[in-house]
């Protein structure tokens, strides 16, 4: 036990399955992300938990950036992803260890679709929520611009592109099983 600010605490003790299943997670992400073009450099790879991650994939660009294609937002979708389909390959089972990776790949393809025209079914179109309020709440702050049919059309884009890119890092895992194991 250790004993931090007056707080007692108990020291982390990581299983060898959980950090095995980690160290899977994390390579699934750079692996995906070394296999496509248009991702940045993987920079690190730790199974240290650090805050409410088991571990973390870190990759930094090499130039600085301002805006996203649509080939690298993608990309970068496919390896987030990777992670749980590692988990998925190796041990025909996966953790709730990708809910982050999840939650950010849906909001970057949601982006992609409803702020920056790259959907392929619905065009061109800023489908971003105005809000009738000028200060963003309050009365009529959450009227959406659009219709319900509309919203459902967006949510199923979203949906596939995601599992465009799933299908996309899975390929890749599985092309490179042999690496993934090493």
């Amino acid at each position: 036990d250790k004993v931090l600010m007056g707080v007692a605490r108990k020291s982390l003790v990581i299983s060898d399955e959980e950090k095995r299943n980690t160290a899977f997670h994390e390579i699934g992400h750079a692996l995906v992300g070394l296999k496509l073009p248009k991702t940045d450099p993987i920079h690190k790879v730790s199974i240290i938990p650090r805050g409410g991650a088991l571990g973390v994939t870190v990759s930094l660009p090499d130039e600085d950036r301002l805006s996203i294609s649509k080939k690298r937002a993608n990309n970068e979708i496919a390896m987030m992803l990777g992670g749980r389909l590692a988990e998925e390959l190796i041990f025909d089972d996966y953790t709730a260890g990708a809910q982050n990776d999840i939650e950010r790949a849906t909001s970057l393809a949601r982006k992609m679709v409803c702020n920056w025209g790259m959907s392929d079914t619905l065009g061109t179109v800023n489908f971003t929520q105005n809000s009738s309020s000028p200060f963003g709440y309050g009365p009529g702050a959450d009227n959406s611009s659009y219709s319900e049919e509309t919203s459902r059309k967006i949510d199923e884009e979203v949906s596939v592109i995601i599992r465009k890119n799933y299908e996309v890092a899975k390929q890749i895992l599985q092309e490179n099983k042999d690496m993934l194991v090493k």
